[in-house]
Parts: structure tokens; C-alpha cells; sequence
């Protein structure tokens, strides 16, 4: 390599871990439903009120809701999920029509706080940022159900008790509210479709799978929670269920499972052995204490967590099974 050749080759790659303000910030908005209308729309708009000069609205497979998306937003780009259906082909829809520098991710049931934006750009000053995300507070649309726990918020993709509550490194992000910079996708490809969310079905984890990607490529950089960056995220009646619980962690487990299989066991589950060992185990203790101190609904916290652990493993361990007799099939053929 020339020395002209190697001078390029450097300051190509400064350009790559350059800062970035919020009009560098691509934001894509993914739906599939109608009945999400106007929450959309708020969602759209709260993104347009943030700063954001690139908005991406991906509609999956539905066509009627894809018209109705580019009369209300003619502006915007608006694009049928052009991969197979679901979170993560709608998600990689969009990714390859983002022209900002920096990609943000929030749900179509969720609105951004008016500095989102910028709290996020903030981070990416740092040369060693290569991702970000925040807080994701939920917006009851029922009663504040008093036996859901905390930490378990997750269920309902939002910020949850034992994430931190000051900027720290984090393993992975939560789809509601997160970015990257741009050409990471070139280098780790985009969302697995073997996992992300189809329609009401409760499946997740593939922003697990991608940041553990990230990490594995560049360990040296950093994934990183900033708590002041903020969306709030709706959380309907029909969530606040113990069938919806149920189905949630299981569907949990079997994804955790599956993203096991592809970049390995320790990788996926570093974070939540600290998770039940510390925050879970926290948490039942402070359900019990709750109760001694009057408060009726905290043996049912405390139960909730035991039950909302045992429900996981137990998708985790038909997952690891189905995701072995996969392997196996696969060898055989």
C-alpha cells in the first residue's frame, strides 16, 4: 500500500467514528396495523418535532395501511417491508433507504421525548461509540397494573428495574429506542429474520442477536444505555394480562434460544445470569418485604417474578431442544 493509499485508508475510517448531530440521524418507524393509527402518527410526528431530517415509516405487508401511511405523510419516505414479513425485514427495509450517518429505531406505539435526538447524537462524539440507546418509559393505557414487576418491564418492551440509571455499556439495546452508526450494517448485516415480532406474535431478541454481533466484530468499542434519552412507549390494555406474561417469556425463552445457536451460549446469556442472579433475586425479596409492610399486591410481585423465571427457562429449554434437532437435520442433509 502507498503512503497516499494508507493516509486515505485512515481518514476514511476517523470519517467512520466521526461525531454526529441529530439531522445526521435516520429514523425508521416500522408498522403493520391499523388499529396503531393514530398512535403512528404521534409517533411519526414526535420523531419530526425531535429534529429528525430523514424519517423512514416501513409498512409490513399490508397494503391498505401503506397507502393510508403515504397520503398522511407524503414528505417522508414511506416503503412496503420489501424481505419476508416481520419486525426484522421491516426494520432492514429501512436501513437500506437511511441516508444519515446514524440509524434510530422507535416503535409505532411510542413517542419520543423532544431532545431524543440529541441526547443521542451527543454519545456518538465519542470515537469509541458505535451504538446507542435509552430509556423507554411505559405509558399505561389502563390502570397501573400493581402486580406486574418492575423487573419484568421488559414484557411490554420497556426500560426495566436493573438497567442502569446513569450512561454505562451495556451488551444489547431495546428495539423501542436505538441507533447505530450506518455502516456497521455493511460490515455485520442487518436483523436476523429468524427472529423480530410477526404481527401479535411475542417473539423478540433479535436486537440481542445484532448487538452481540457488533460486539463480537469491534469489541472494543461501545454499546452504550443513556437514561436521559427518552421515548415513551404505549403499553395497551391487552398487554397487561397473565396470558400475555405467559406467552411473552415463553416466546422469550425460545428466541433467547435461537440467538444462542448463532453467536453462542456465553454470549447470550452473560447479561442474564446477572440478571436473575442480582435483580430477580432483589426483586422477591422486596415483593416480601412489601407485604410485610402492608402493601397486598407484593406477594403477587414476588410470584409474578418466580413464575415470570420459570416460564422463560422453560421456552429456553424447548428452544435449545428444537434448535439441536434443527442442527442435527441439518448435518444429516
Amino acid at each position: 500500500m502507498t503512503v497516499a493509499a494508507e493516509v486515505g485508508v485512515l481518514e476514511h475510517d476517523a470519517d467512520r467514528w466521526s461525531a454526529v448531530g441529530p439531522e445526521d440521524i435516520s429514523v425508521v418507524v416500522c408498522a403493520y396495523t391499523q388499529a396503531r393509527w393514530d398512535e403512528l402518527v404521534a409517533s411519526v410526528l414526535s420523531v419530526l418535532a425531535a429534529g429528525a431530517k430523514d424519517v423512514i415509516v416501513v409498512v409490513d405487508h399490508n397494503p391498505a395501511l401503506l397507502r393510508r401511511c403515504q397520503e398522511q405523510f407524503p414528505q417522508l419516505a414511506v416503503l412496503p417491508n420489501r424481505e419476508e414479513r416481520g419486525l426484522s425485514g421491516a426494520r432492514n427495509t429501512g436501513l437500506l433507504a437511511a441516508q444519515g450517518a446514524v440509524v434510530a429505531f422507535i416503535d409505532d406505539d411510542a413517542v419520543a421525548a423532544p431532545d431524543w435526538l440529541a441526547k443521542l447524537a451527543v454519545a456518538y462524539g465519542s470515537p469509541d461509540v458505535v451504538a446507542v440507546g435509552g430509556h423507554i418509559e411505559p405509558t399505561w393505557r389502563g390502570a397501573n397494573p400493581h402486580w406486574f414487576p418492575a423487573e419484568f418491564r421488559w414484557v411490554f418492551g420497556c426500560s426495566y428495574r436493573g438497567l442502569p440509571v446513569v450512561p454505562a455499556r451495556v451488551r444489547n439495546l431495546i428495539g423501542c429506542n436505538m441507533s447505530f452508526r450506518r455502516w456497521t450494517f455493511d460490515e455485520i448485516g442487518g436483523f436476523a429474520t429468524g427472529l423480530g415480532r410477526i404481527d401479535l406474535v411475542p417473539v423478540g431478541c433479535e436486537e440481542t442477536d445484532l448487538c452481540i454481533r457488533v460486539h463480537q466484530r469491534w469489541p472494543e468499542r461501545d454499546i452504550l444505555y443513556l437514561p436521559d434519552a427518552q421515548v415513551h412507549h404505549n403499553v395497551s390494555r391487552g398487554r397487561v394480562s397473565v396470558r400475555y406474561f405467559v406467552r411473552r417469556c415463553f416466546a422469550e425463552g425460545r428466541s433467547k434460544a435461537h440467538v444462542a445457536s448463532s453467536v453462542g451460549q456465553d454470549a447470550a446469556l452473560s447479561t442474564e445470569r446477572d440478571y436473575v442472579r442480582n435483580v430477580l433475586v432483589s426483586g422477591v425479596r422486596q415483593g416480601f418485604s412489601d407485604a410485610r409492610r402492608g402493601d397486598r399486591w407484593g406477594l403477587a410481585r414476588a410470584a409474578a417474578i418466580v413464575s415470570g423465571l420459570a416460564i422463560t427457562a422453560t421456552g429456553y429449554g424447548k428452544g435449545h431442544l428444537f434448535e439441536r434437532r434443527r442442527a442435527r437435520s441439518t448435518a444429516a442433509s
